[in-house]
């Protein structure tokens, strides 16, 4: 059984203050309502590459604020809790608690829009470390914004193949 490590709860202000803030902006070519359908769907993310391994909704539908779900990359699990649910447009939430002591606080926002023909899909991720990591977080903020971006890009690989 994993054992998991409490995070600190996150607001929309965290995506400002957060030490490492990484912003990601992909066209998908599908309209919004697909797009928004598949992230709210069973796999989400998870069907979209291989970057999200795992992902289980743990709240009934319909999905809103207050929903819940674990979501697996590698060995890291996370469990997460929304606070912001726009039918149609986006979401965030907040990491509650990780399997591993990573973060002191963890949230992630998802924006649709309508552009062209497709989607402009907006994706923050905001993340503070755990005070022991605050510098190699720091040192390594390239590698790994770029190690979440391959989500986004799984997006747009997805979305043109369909």
């Amino acid at each position: 059984m994993a054992r998991w490590f409490a995070l600190k709860p996150a607001d929309a202000g965290f995506f400002t203050s957060a030490p490492h803030v990484f912003r990601y902006v992909k066209h998908f070519d599908a309209t919004p309502e697909q797009v928004w359908v598949s992230l709210q769907s069973d796999e989400s993310l998870a069907a979209w590459g291989k970057t999200v391994g795992s992902l289980t909704w743990t709240s009934p539908r319909p999905f809103g604020v207050g929903t819940t779900r674990e979501v697996g990359t590698g060995p890291a699990l996370v469990r997460e809790q929304f606070f912001e649910w726009t039918e149609g447009s986006g979401y965030s939430f907040f990491a509650t608690e990780a399997n591993l002591p990573l973060f002191r606080r963890f949230a992630e926002d998802y924006r649709i829009e309508p552009e062209g023909t497709g989607t402009r899909f907006t994706w923050l991720v905001a993340i503070e470390p755990v005070g022991p990591l605050k510098l190699p977080f720091t040192v390594l903020a390239p590698a790994l914004k770029a190690g979440f971006g391959r989500a986004a890009a799984d997006g747009q690989r997805y979305f043109a193949t369909r």
